[in-house]
């Protein structure tokens, strides 16, 4: 599982220049020459302050681009700190156990943590906008397009970080942000298959979150990547519409009329269960005619009969990791801690099983 961290920038950055880290209310009082509890009092309309001392610590402010919102007030004054998360969803696994690492590194330093759930009517400059208002910093559960669009909204000098589908290779993300490796955990859940002995691999697909040259996320492009290295043309991906059982089980349902499909490998553990379903309405047996495998390993999936095989994914501590990446960009004297996680793991249970033909 990969972690990369970028420092926040307050301009767009041509190629090869370095981002430069959004001024802090210490900066202020450096250039203007005064303690940042003066600043303080000023940004908030204090009473006490000279107007000598008012005008310069204001020229100061302008010069450094200095942000007028309430995270001045909570940094200076330590009376609350904050953070705002922006997500499209808070029942999916994913998205939900993150959410759950982000609180707890929160509630630990001592942040209070708001969410705004995204929706495809928001207008989304106006809603990341409204989040930085209010102070803090920004986090974004970027699992999806919709939260993919929201984080290239984030103003450069609005401190940021997010968590993510690992970028394409070659590519950096847009602003400080942490990743599992899910290209290679896929690649290697199809290898595992392969070695069972069955002849290919079909896939059911999640939603991408950016558009690529297909329209793949990074599991399908690691499942595709495992078949072209062992000489077999990828068949055609199913799904891709949808997260849930559902979308599962109307991808699932070609596939189980099928008689030489012996291996699917799903794009989450939701996914799975519509397959398992669909492969049971059509009398197929899992793993006697067709193995699955899923992704995530939600709570669920060591209880379903057969238990799924699937890749474990630490969302939680992708949770915890963004919000240290964010802490780091609103604490001047506060670095990352280093990842809480090393990588995924393939759980192997009772849905998947050697080739028996």
């Amino acid at each position: 599982m990969n972690v990369t961290g970028h420092t926040s920038s307050r301009k767009r950055l041509g190629p090869g220049q370095e981002p430069r880290k959004a001024a802090s209310i210490r900066d202020v009082a450096q250039a203007a020459g005064v303690s940042y509890q003066t600043v303080s009092r000023v940004i908030n309309g204090h009473s006490s302050v000279r107007e000598e001392t008012r005008k310069r610590v204001e020229a100061a402010i302008e010069t450094l681009g200095f942000r007028r919102n309430a995270t001045a007030f909570a940094l200076a004054s330590g009376v609350t700190r904050t953070a705002t998360v922006l997500t499209s969803n808070t029942t999916l696994f994913g998205y939900a156990a993150t959410l759950q690492g982000l609180e707890q590194a929160a509630r630990a330093a001592g942040y209070s943590l708001g969410v705004k759930v995204l929706t495809p009517e928001d207008d989304l400059d106006r809603t990341v906008s409204a989040a930085a208002a209010a102070g803090g910093g920004l986090m974004v559960i970027s699992f999806d397009r919709l939260g993919a669009s929201t984080l290239r909204r984030v103003p450069a000098d609005v401190a940021c970080a997010a968590v993510i589908e690992a970028p394409p290779t070659g590519r950096k993300a847009p602003r400080p942000a942490v990743w599992a490796d899910d290209r290679e955990a896929a690649r290697a859940a199809t290898a595992y298959l392969l070695g069972l002995g069955h002849r290919t691999v079909h896939y059911v697909a999640i939603p991408a979150s950016v558009r690529t040259r297909r329209s793949e996320g990074p599991r399908a492009q690691g499942w595709r990547a495992a078949l072209e290295a062992a000489g077999i043309t990828p068949p055609e991906p199913r799904g891709g519409r949808g997260w849930d059982a559902q979308a599962g089980y109307e991808g699932g349902r070609e596939l189980a009329r099928d008689p030489d499909v012996t291996a699917i490998l799903c794009g989450n553990d939701d996914l799975a269960l519509g397959v398992l379903r669909a492969l049971h309405d059509a009398g197929r047996s899992v793993p006697g005619d067709v193995s699955v495998v899923g992704f995530d390993d939600a709570p669920h999936s060591g209880f379903v009969t057969p238990s799924l095989t699937t890749v474990r994914m630490d969302f939680q501590g992708l949770g915890r990791d963004a919000f240290e990446l964010l802490r780091s960009q609103l604490e001047d004297d506060h670095e990352p801690a280093a990842p809480t996680f090393v990588g995924t793991d393939l759980i192997i249970r009772e849905s998947s099983g050697g080739l028996q033909r």
